[in-house]
This record gives C-alpha cells, sequence and structure tokens, in this order.
C-alpha cells in the first residue's frame, strides 16, 4: 500500500502538472481519481482504474477470487453459446423462416459488433462490475421473449438483444484477462479463458439432442433465465465489492457526473454516428440479398447512401467535438490498431460465410443428427482454443508476433481452399472434421495476434477502447459473412432444387424445402432425397469459393503488420505521454486547470 499512498498523497503546491487528487478535489467532488500510467492532469478512463484499486486492496487472494468468478463465467457463458446459438437452427425452422437465418444472424452479428463501443465506455466510465449486470440483465430478458415467442418477429427481437448480452459479456471478459496479464502473457491468458470451451461443446451436443428431442428449444433456452445470473453472480459480487472497498481506501473517488456529463464521457455522438451508420450500411445489404426485389428496392440504395455519409462524419466528430472520444483519431494513423482491425474483420468475413448453414447443410447432406452436426460446427471453435493457447506461450516465448500472424493467414487460405474440395455432398465424415481443424489452427493464431498487437499499442486506460474496436471488427466481419451466405442461399437454393429434383417438383415442395428442414426432408438414400443434397451441396460449394476469395487479402495485409516486441509491462506506452484529446477537450482541460490553480491559492 505504500507504494499506492505514494501515488495518492497529493503535493503542497502544483508545479507543473496539477496532482490527480488533493483535498478540495474531495471537498468540491469535481475530479476523478483513476490509477494511470501517465501523468495526465485530467484522467477520463475509471474502469482501469476500479479494477487497479480493487486489485490492490484484494491483493493476491482477490486476484484468485477475480479468476475463479471469471471460470465461472465462461462456463455457463460457454455453455450457453454453444446450446443457444443452435437452438436458433431449430426456431427458425418452427417458424417456417429457415431463409431468414442468415438475415437474422447478420442482424444479430451486427447489433453485437456496435453495441461494444457503447458498452466499453460503460465500463470505464461506471465501472467493470455494473457493466457486468447490464449485459446479464439484457441476457435475462432476451430469454424469456425468445423462449415464449410466438411469432418469429418476436423472437428475433429476443435474440437481438441476446446479442447484446452476449457482446457485452465476452467483450468484458477478454478485458478483465487483459486488464490483469502483461503483454508477454496477454496471448495465452486471454485464450486460457476458453479452457472449458475443449470440454463443453462436445458435453452441449448431448445437451442439445436430448432437449430437442424432448422438452423442446423453448425450454432449452429458458433455463439460462436462471442458470446465466447464478453463474455471473460470482463475478459481479467480487468486483463490486473489491471497487467498494478501493473507493473506501481513498483509492478511487467518482466525480459526480450529470447526464450531460454522462453522455460527454461516453461520447454518446460518436457512438451514435458508429453505430448507425454500420447498421444503415450493413443492415440494408441484409436485407436486399434475401428480399424479393433484391437490388432494385429504392430504399437499399438510400439507406446505404445515409449510412455512407454517417460514417464519413465519425472522423471529423471525433477530432472537433468529442472531448472523450470513442475512436481517438490517432488510431486511424496507428498501423498497430488499424490492420488488426482489419484483418480480424476480413477473416471473420470468411468465417461467418463457411459457419452460417454449416449446421443445417450437414444435417441435410450428411444426415448429420443434431449432436453430430453440434461436434462438426464446434470442431473449429476448439482447435481455435487450443491453438490459441499455443499461440500464447509462442509470444511469451518469442516476445513478438508479426510472422507466427503471417503463418496463422497462410493456413486459413489453404485451409478455405482444401474446404472448396471436400464440403460435398461426397465427402466422408472424416475429410469434413480435417477442414474444421485446419480452420481452426488458422483462427487460433489469427484472433489471438490480432487482438494482443492493438491492446499493448495503448495505455491501461484505453484498454477497454481498442479491445471493444478490434471485437467490433469480428462481429462486423461476421456479419458480412452471413449477408453473403444469406443472399448466395437466397439466390440459388431455389434454382438448384429445381435442378436436382426435375421440372416436375412443384412449387410448394421447393418453397418447403426452401424454408424449414424440419420434418420435409425425404428419406435418406431416396432419390429425391440424393438430389435435395446435392442442391444443398452446390450452394455450399458457392459459399465456400466466396470465403476462399476473402482469406487472399489477409495473406498480403499481414506482411505490412508492424512487428513490435512484447515486454514484461503492460503496454508499450507506459509512461509516455498520456493519450491525445480532441481539441475541444484541452480547452475545457485548460479551463478546470486554471480553476485548480484558484483553488490552490485559496
Amino acid at each position: 500500500m505504500a507504494g499506492w499512498s505514494g501515488i495518492f498523497r497529493p503535493s503542497r503546491r502544483p508545479e507543473n502538472v496539477p496532482s490527480s487528487f488533493t483535498t478540495d478535489d474531495e471537498k468540491h467532488n469535481t475530479i476523478d481519481v483513476t490509477i494511470h500510467e501517465s501523468s495526465a492532469a485530467f484522467p477520463d478512463a475509471t474502469g482501469a482504474s476500479k479494477i487497479q484499486a480493487a486489485e490492490a486492496v484484494s491483493g493476491r487472494k482477490g486476484r484468485y477470487l477475480l479468476y475463479a468468478g471469471l471460470a465461472m463465467m465462461m462456463v455457463i457463458y460457454e455453455l450457453d453459446n454453444s446450446t443457444v446459438g443452435t437452438y436458433r437452427n431449430f426456431a427458425t425452422s418452427d417458424f417456417d423462416a429457415l431463409a431468414e437465418l442468415a438475415t437474422l444472424n447478420t442482424a444479430a452479428s451486427i447489433i453485437s459488433a456496435i453495441s461494444k463501443p457503447p458498452i466499453a465506455k460503460i465500463s470505464d466510465v461506471l465501472g467493470r462490475g455494473e457493466a457486468y449486470v447490464f449485459a446479464v440483465t439484457c441476457y435475462v430478458v432476451s430469454y424469456i421473449l425468445c423462449a415464449s415467442s410466438k411469432t418469429f418477429s418476436t423472437y428475433a427481437g429476443g435474440y437481438v438483444l441476446y446479442s447484446i448480452g452476449q457482446a457485452g459479456t465476452s467483450f468484458l471478459n477478454a478485458t478483465i484477462v487483459s486488464d490483469l496479464s502483461s503483454m508477454r502473457w496477454r496471448g495465452f491468458a486471454y485464450n486460457i479463458l476458453y479452457l472449458p470451451f475443449l470440454v463443453i461443446p462436445w458435453v452441449s451436443a448431448f445437451i442439445v439432442q436430448s432437449v430437442v428431442d424432448g422438452i423442446g428449444w423453448r425450454w432449452g433456452i429458458g433455463m439460462f433465465a436462471i442458470l446465466m445470473p447464478f453463474g455471473a453472480g460470482f463475478i459481479i459480487t467480487t468486483l463490486l465489492v473489491f471497487q467498494q472497498r478501493a473507493k473506501r481506501s481513498g483509492l478511487v473517488l467518482n466525480e459526480q457526473l450529470n447526464l450531460h456529463g454522462f453522455f460527454s464521457r461516453i461520447d454518446l455522438g460518436g457512438l451514435f454516428i458508429l453505430s448507425a451508420g454500420f447498421a444503415l450500411v450493413l443492415i440494408p445489404i441484409t436485407l436486399a440479398a434475401t428480399s424479393a426485389g433484391r437490388w432494385k428496392t429504392p430504399w437499399v440504395d438510400a439507406l446505404i447512401a445515409v449510412g455512407v455519409v454517417i460514417l464519413a462524419c465519425l472522423y471529423p466528430y471525433e477530432k472537433y467535438v468529442a472531448r472523450h472520444p470513442v475512436v481517438p483519431v490517432r488510431y486511424f494513423r496507428n498501423l498497430s490498431i488499424l490492420l488488426p482491425v482489419v484483418l480480424v474483420c476480413i477473416d471473420n468475413i470468411s468465417f461467418g460465410a463457411t459457419h452460417t448453414y454449416l449446421y443445417v447443410w450437414s444435417e441435410v447432406s450428411h444426415n448429420f443428427s443434431p449432436r453430430n452436426a453440434q461436434f462438426l460446427y464446434y470442431t473449429n471453435g476448439v482447435m481455435q482454443a487450443l491453438v490459441g493457447m499455443g499461440t500464447g506461450l509462442l509470444m511469451y516465448r518469442l516476445r513478438s508476433y508479426k510472422w507466427i500472424f503471417v503463418i496463422g493467414a497462410v493456413v486459413r487460405m489453404v485451409g478455405y481452399g482444401v474446404m472448396v474440395r471436400l464440403r460435398t455432398n461426397e465427402s466422408s465424415v472424416a475429410e469434413l472434421f480435417i477442414v474444421q481443424l485446419v480452420q481452426g489452427i488458422g483462427s487460433g493464431i489469427i484472433e489471438t495476434v490480432g487482438i494482443v498487437a492493438a491492446q499493448i499499442t495503448v495505455s491501461h486506460a484505453e484498454l477497454a477502447q481498442v479491445t471493444s474496436l478490434v471485437l467490433l471488427a469480428a462481429y462486423l466481419g461476421n456479419g458480412i459473412g452471413s449477408a453473403i451466405a444469406g443472399g448466395i442461399y437466397s439466390g440459388q437454393l431455389r434454382q438448384q432444387l429445381r435442378l436436382h429434383l426435375g421440372s416436375g417438383v412443384s412449387e410448394s415442395t421447393v418453397d418447403r424445402l426452401y424454408n424449414s428442414i424440419s420434418g420435409t426432408l425425404p428419406t435418406w438414400g431416396s432419390a429425391e432425397r440424393t438430389a435435395i443434397d446435392r442442391a444443398y451441396s452446390d450452394v455450399m460449394g458457392s459459399i465456400t469459393i466466396a470465403a476462399l476469395a476473402f482469406s487472399a487479402p489477409i495473406v498480403i495485409l499481414s506482411l505490412f503488420l508492424p512487428n513490435k516486441q512484447l515486454g514484461d509491462g503492460h503496454n508499450l506506452v507506459q509512461g509516455q505521454q498520456p493519450p491525445e484529446r480532441s481539441e475541444s477537450t484541452l480547452v475545457d482541460e485548460r479551463r478546470a486547470y486554471g480553476r485548480n490553480l484558484d483553488l490552490y491559492e485559496t
């Protein structure tokens, strides 16, 4: 505690920079006291400060409690992720809306993406524990809506809310691990989070099979309204208790923010521009790909144009208006941040495209049971977790990451090339799983290096912001990939069904096979079923070719990735100048600085 008291003991008079905490500040309750690497006079990210202060007052035992809470959170998170997402296939099929699966996936991915920066800001302004409460609340409400839905629209609304909860939880899990780990260990620590994922997908496959054959997907979703708060309760309680202890110890004092001040801290304007811009660009693309009018619909072009204009306003707004930018303008000039964001986004386009209809295709073209389809779908993720841990250890040993990423990009592209050849209705079960394993190797490397490369180039105070941008890129890429898959599915499947089933097939049969696989498929091995299998596989072949095309730029761009050394500190900017602020922020800080000098004089 001696070190902490040295940091927070105010000097008698300010010299060049005022102290972060004075007795006058406490009296007037006007300045946040935060634990910060930089010597910024006016730190503006209390989330990092609270987690550091909580660690200071709790000691080693407290850190172990945080890890235990994260472990419990990850178990329930992965169990939810590997079951509720699978029930989506059966829900859309029951509502005769299987063709809308890609639209739902894209909308969910977009909502997940654009909700990460707001949640990052909330976690910085209010704290990590408070942000967890918000995410879990979204989860619980979504479970109730989805489980009780009578129409596809109600289910879709619940699933969108579910996406917000999932986005917040995944972001906070990654951020807290990054809060507590050094640069060298970051890659390994980030992936060790997913240790439960090595087991849970295999267990969840049996759960899904039992639920689908028994109580039904509605109860499968509804049970998490109880399980999720129980699993998240430990980490939330631990964070809130330690944060409260830190406040009582004087390590963290919160500024009393009014509504205007809160909106300024979270950069409400920047969040609106970022969220609305991406939503207006990507959602119309998805709807155009799956609607009858497709690109001839006038409002599609209009909405996309408006979205592009809104996104174009982000840079000037963040530079000249925002006091606490959600995307500081220097990020646009920093290759160590910009390239990982772009690379992760492009990589997830291919992933999203090839996995949107993988579960359905495996049941149709290979007669997989729900359990075996689950095994196939999550083989990639399990391999990704294993390779991610190995990549983290390799980064610790080598203290660098660029060429590891290049190798991962090459493996990824080779995997998609093999997928074009082997993801057919004639492929063996072993071949299908081998492709997923190869893809998992590439994913484990790219995702691990991408997030660490961006995180280490900013101070701890900006960790949540950068993490949210990388994860935003990943979910946006996934959404774009789902939109591509949906466009190919809606544009080709009916045509392929007519081609393989023959000219005598009725339109009602084609529509039934297009919209649902629940109880509509002919007996396995029959001539009609074989024709349907080939139709689905032809569509899947077109999707994998699109994924292969997107994997090529990743190899080229990875060669330009900066290769910075991983040290034993938290980041590469400790002890350097505080992060830049917008011009409006600097004006406000000069005024506040003057007021503080007056306080010292009086």
